[in-house]
């Protein structure tokens, strides 16, 4: 018996991934592929990330707060204007978001990789340019 295939919940995704800690950032980039999305970066730095959102148009990003010592709000900026979803994944969890952004999704780290996707498509929306 052949079971029907299921749709993977990231699958045509396009997920920018910044996040300057390299296990973190390849955890982070092995769990979205593996539920269908496609990775764009990572970005250790924000002018990395603000060239590739330019470059790549992602369809949702995953942001970590401090990028050695730079924070990521520059790049939250960009995002939000161009009403791109995007996510905060950080160790500060949501009482360590910067006032303009409190109440944006956010996934303490460390976290369940299980647990992952599942937030991710919570906090993105499920389908292109929904959620935020």
């Amino acid at each position: 018996m052949i079971l029907p295939k299921t749709k993977s919940p990231l699958a045509g995704r396009r997920l920018l991934v910044v996040e300057d800690e390299v296990f973190v950032a390849m955890l982070i980039e092995d769990v979205l592929e593996g539920a269908g999305g496609a990775v764009i970066g990572p970005a250790a730095r924000v002018d990395e990330a603000l060239a590739l959102i330019e470059a790549e148009n992602p369809d949702g990003a995953l942001l970590d707060v401090n990028l050695g010592g730079e924070l990521v709000y520059p790049v939250a900026e960009a995002l939000a204007r161009l009403e791109i979803p995007f996510v905060f994944v950080t160790g500060y969890g949501a009482e360590g978001i910067a006032p303009p952004f409190k109440g944006r999704p956010t996934i303490k780290k460390p976290f369940l990789p299980a647990a992952f996707v599942a937030q991710v498509v919570a906090a993105l929306g499920d389908g292109k340019g929904a959620g935020g």
